[in-house]
């Protein structure tokens, strides 16, 4: 497991600049899109019931950069490396959970919905935390498994054999 993550750091190593600008654009963005509608940034369009906890603000932090590192793994993908359409799930599901983790419990319609007020204070504020937890998790098991597949040895494809194409 520790030369996996020797692995993938390594590969952060390696990464040009141009990577690194879209990971910092990535990062600022995902924060934005998520800051001002959960009102951690106050804004006159939002509105925020409850406050935010202490620990809205690191995760948010956290889970932006997490965001953005995944999305500049998607740029100029190198060759032989073959992307991988459940790592993307994995750090949208993060991206999403953070969305979730930061918000209002009372202000979010969806769980308004399903739970009520009352049980949106009840059963969905104690389980904010956690969400926490798994945005960060998938966030990271996503940018992990980018990046380690980057550095994984890919085969060339084989060209064809122009003779027995033209027999």
């Amino acid at each position: 497991m520790a030369g996996s993550f020797l692995i993938a750091g390594g590969s952060l190593r390696r990464w040009p600049a141009r990577r690194w600008w879209v990971a910092l654009a990535a990062a600022v963005g995902t924060y934005l899109v998520i800051a001002i509608p959960t009102d951690l940034i106050d804004t006159p369009f939002f509105a925020r019931e409850v406050a935010p906890t202490a620990w809205s603000w690191p995760l948010l932090a956290v889970s932006a950069i997490l965001a953005g590192l995944v999305s500049a793994t998607y740029v100029a993908y190198p060759d032989g490396a073959t992307p991988s359409r459940s790592e993307g799930r994995l750090g949208l599901a993060g991206w999403m959970i953070t969305f979730f983790a930061v918000g209002c419990p009372v202000c979010n319609k969806i769980v308004l919905l399903a739970l009520g007020a009352s049980g949106a204070l009840q059963f969905f504020e104690p389980v904010q935390p956690y969400l926490a937890g798994a945005s960060i998790v998938l966030l990271g098991w996503a940018l992990h498994a980018r990046l380690t597949r980057e550095s994984s040895c890919g085969l060339a494809a084989a060209e064809p054999d122009r003779e027995s194409v033209s027999a």
